[in-house]
């Protein structure tokens, strides 16, 4: 039995494997959007301790 055949017989596997690659999307996306805010905040840091001393 093939994988394909294996999935096509257990349809409930194909909408689990599905879901479980959308939630990685947005766990990664949701990383990905921590990292450029921590950036943003920290240039901003840098902006406010050089003009207001």
């Amino acid at each position: 039995m093939s994988v394909y055949e294996f999935l096509e017989k257990n349809s409930i596997y194909l909408v689990l494997i599905i879901a479980l690659i959308v939630w990685l999307s947005v766990f990664v996306y949701l990383i990905r959007v921590d990292v450029k805010l921590k950036k943003l905040e920290d240039e901003f840091s840098k902006i406010e301790n050089q003009g207001g001393g």
